[in-house]
Parts: C-alpha cells; sequence; structure tokens
C-alpha cells in the first residue's frame, strides 16, 4: 500500500505542476499534505513533519545556497569565471572540453557534498557556455554526473564511509574499486549521455546569470581567479584528506572541521572575493553589497523549492514507509550485491534522500555479507550506486537540477532522472564485473 500511495503521490503532483500549472513550492506542500493524510497519519503530525522537513532542508542548505549564490556573482561580474573559462578552452579545446569539466567536478565532488560542489562549478558553466556558444546541457551534465559518483559511492563522502565502516571495508581499496567504477559510468552518464539534449535549447535562469562583454585588462589575473574560485574546493579537499590521515585525538580536529565545512569555505571564499575583485579594484563597498543582496534574492523561490521538496521526503520517512521497505526488501532471495543495490534503490525512489537509502539499505544486508565470499568494498559501491537510482520529486538534487538549468518538470525527468538512473546502473554492472573478476 504505501508504495501504491507513493506513485499515486508522484502522479498527483505531476498533474498539479504540470496541467494546473501550481508553482513547484506550493505543489510539494500539497502533494506532502496528502500522502501523508492517505499513510494515515494525522492532520497535525502531517503539518508537523512538513516543517521538520522544511527546517532541516533549510538548516543544511540555506547558508550553502545564499554563499554560493554570493559567491557565483562575484565569479560572474568580476570576469573571474570569463578568466578561467578562456584558459580551459585554450588547453583542451571545444572538442575536449567535457573532459575537462568532468576533471573539474571529479576533484571538487571528492570532498564536497553533491549540493556545495553543484554551487561551486555552476557560475563557471554558465560563462563556458555564453563564451563558447555550446548548448548549457552539453557542458552541464558531465559535471553533474561526476558530481553525482563521487557522492553516490566514494570515499570521503558520509554515506559511503559509513557504510564502508559498517561493512568493515577498506576505505582505500573502496576509493580504488570506486574509482575503477566511476570512470565509465561519468562518461557514458555524461559526456556520451548529453548527446541526446544538444537542441534542447535550456538557458540560465535570469535572475542568477547574465552575459558580460569585458574588457581584456579589466580582468583579474588567471592566478588571482582561479585561486580564489578554488578556495571551497582546496578547504574542503584538505579537511577531508587530513581528517582520514590525523589521529582523532588531535587538539586541532575540530578547527580543521569548522574551517573544511562547505558553508564556511564558501563564506570565505565570498569575502576573499569581495577584497580580491572589488576592494581592491576600487570598488565600493556599497556597491558590492548591493550586488551581493541581488543574487540571493535570486535564490529565494529556488530555496523555498529545495525545502518543499525536503519537506516531502520527511512525509515519506515519518509515515513509514522505509520501514515497510525495509520489510518487503527482507524477503528477497537474490545476490548480496544485487539485493542491497535493490534495496536503496526502493529506499531512494521512496524517500528520496541518497545518504538514508545507502545507509538504511546497509544496515538490513549487514548480516548476509559473513560467509557469502562478496567484497565488502564492492557491496559499498552497490548499495552507493542503487541509492542514486529513480531520482523524482523527493528528491533536492532533482530540484537543483530543475531550476539552475532553467528546464521543465519533464525535461528534468528525461535529463536528470535517466542520468542518475544510469549511474545507479553502471554502478551495479561495475561492481558485479569487478566480483566476477576479483
Amino acid at each position: 500500500m504505501p508504495l501504491i500511495i507513493i506513485v499515486a503521490g508522484i502522479i498527483f503532483l505531476f498533474v498539479l505542476i504540470s496541467v494546473f500549472k501550481i508553482s513547484a513550492f506550493l505543489s510539494l506542500l500539497i502533494t506532502s499534505f496528502v500522502v501523508g493524510l492517505l499513510n494515515h497519519m494525522g492532520p497535525l503530525m502531517v503539518l508537523q513533519s512538513i516543517t521538520a522537513g522544511l527546517g532541516s532542508t533549510m538548516g543544511s542548505l540555506a547558508l550553502i545556497i545564499v554563499f554560493g549564490a554570493m559567491f557565483g556573482k562575484l565569479l560572474e561580474e568580476s570576469g573571474a569565471a570569463y578568466q578561467i573559462v578562456h584558459k580551459l578552452v585554450e588547453l583542451f579545446g571545444l572538442g575536449k572540453i567535457q573532459i575537462a569539466i568532468m576533471i573539474t567536478g571529479f576533484l571538487i565532488g571528492l570532498p564536497m557534498v553533491y549540493n556545495a560542489g553543484f554551487l561551486v562549478i555552476i557560475p563557471l558553466i554558465y560563462a563556458l557556455a555564453a563564451s563558447t556558444k555550446l548548448p548549457l546541457i552539453y557542458l552541464g551534465l558531465p559535471m553533474c554526473a561526476a558530481l553525482s559518483v563521487t557522492h553516490g559511492f566514494l570515499p570521503p563522502h558520509p554515506a559511503p564511509t559509513s557504510v564502508a565502516i559498517l561493512f568493515h571495508a577498506d576505505l582505500n581499496k573502496t576509493l580504488l574499486y570506486g574509482v575503477i567504477t566511476a570512470i565509465p559510468a561519468i562518461i557514458i552518464s555524461g559526456p556520451v549521455l548529453s548527446g541526446f539534449y544538444t537542441k534542447w535549447n535550456l538557458t540560465p535562469p535570469k535572475e542568477l546569470f547574465i552575459e558580460h562583454d569585458f574588457v581584456k585588462e579589466s580582468l583579474p589575473s588567471l592566478s588571482t581567479s582561479l585561486l580564489t574560485a578554488m578556495i571551497p574546493m582546496i578547504l574542503m579537499l584538505t579537511g577531508a584528506v587530513l581528517q582520514m590521515t590525523i589521529p582523532q585525538t588531535y587538539d586541532k580536529l575540530p578547527l580543521l572541521k569548522f574551517l573544511s565545512d562547505p558553508t564556511i569555505a564558501l563564506f570565505l571564499a565570498v569575502f576573499t572575493g569581495v577584497y580580491l575583485f572589488g576592494l581592491r579594484k576600487r570598488k565600493k563597498m556599497s556597491e558590492l553589497m548591493k550586488s551581493l543582496s541581488a543574487s540571493t534574492s535570486g535564490v529565494a523561490m529556488i530555496l523555498l523549492i529545495i525545502a518543499s521538496g525536503g519537506a516531502f521526503k520527511q512525509v515519506l520517512t515519518d509515515s513509514g514507509t522505509a520501514d515497510y521497505i525495509k520489510l518487503v526488501a527482507s524477503g528477497f532471495q537474490l545476490s548480496p550485491l544485487l539485493l542491497t543495490w535493490s534495496i536503496a534503490a526502493l529506499i531512494r525512489f521512496s524517500v528520496g534522500s541518497a545518504t538514508v537509502s545507502c545507509i538504511t539499505a546497509a544496515g538490513i544486508t549487514l548480516p548476509l555479507i559473513a560467509g557469502s565470499g562478496v567484497s565488502p568494498e564492492l557491496m559499498v559501491i552497490a548499495t552507493g550506486a542503487g541509492s542514486l537510482m529513480f531520482s523524482h520529486f523527493n528528491d533536492i538534487g532533482f530540484w537543483m537540477f530543475k531550476e539552475y538549468f532553467n528546464a521543465s518538470v519533464k525535461q528534468t525527468f528525461l535529463i536528470w532522472t535517466v542520468m542518475e538512473t544510469l549511474i545507479g546502473i553502471l554502478g551495479l554492472a561495475g561492481a558485479l564485473l569487478l566480483s566476477h573478476i576479483l
């Protein structure tokens, strides 16, 4: 019954948005309430669940999105993004620009959570599309694929790292096997898949990006532009590496965790940009703050839509849907790799969160590892791959893609959902193949 309610809720939400043209924010709230009532939650309980979902999502993402918008505006208006993009094109050429984007997305995606990495790179994608006249989706999909793969089944991300510890898997081996699996997954779900959408005329939202004609002499230097743009990545990557290599008793560890937090990393990047791209160029502080304020107003509705997606996810979680999926999946008779992937995929479809799906599925399938002969490292990859499947309305990433790529709901399904599902299938295929070889 809960699965039927989920499917009915998705159809209802699609009708509200596509047929009745109700905003995604209101449609998600209405659907969350209806799905909660159908799952026998009382009206007050549904309201509390929606409020909790909104609050937790806003709490974890609000500052990251706001600072990301500010940082993107600084890179855009100063010409720093244009400078970096110009160098990328010069180094790789237009024919290999997708390779450069994949490498960038992979390196940034290793230390960063998906949402933070997306917001760091998207200004560069906007500038690249404007300067090269290449389709936005042709440039953006390789980035999304790289970030999603690293988020799904590569340490040091929280979910795969937690699952690796739970399965007693070697983190170094998990990373090695994960990279082997990740390379074909990124290529096929990024550059190859983007070739099917090159005629789709997606453009950046006007409030987030305005094309500029820069005078070359007025641009910041490449070194300044690149160093500033990489501040979040440097801080987060350094923090991730140090946390994995230094003892947990080290007295400076809390400070390292603080500085490498995505919110703080982006905050420091914003103020570095204000100085290097603004004050040092003799711009007035009032002008800079006016520009940054305009950038935050541009993401207000995006933030609300993403938060309402979190509310929908919370209602599904509080209604017991995840527990129902656990019960159903426990009766399956499959190989451990396929079973953990299937359970993670079902939970992902039900509750939206890749992290919740990954960790929950691992808890269910943990007893199957002993005596099975299956590599625990490959179990981590299979679980993470399953947690990326079937992304739809209850996934925050779905709404981020829709809003930042200015896509319709139908286009988001045909691009984002297909990409995520393809990554999940390729991740499972890689794990099964490696299991056969090893």
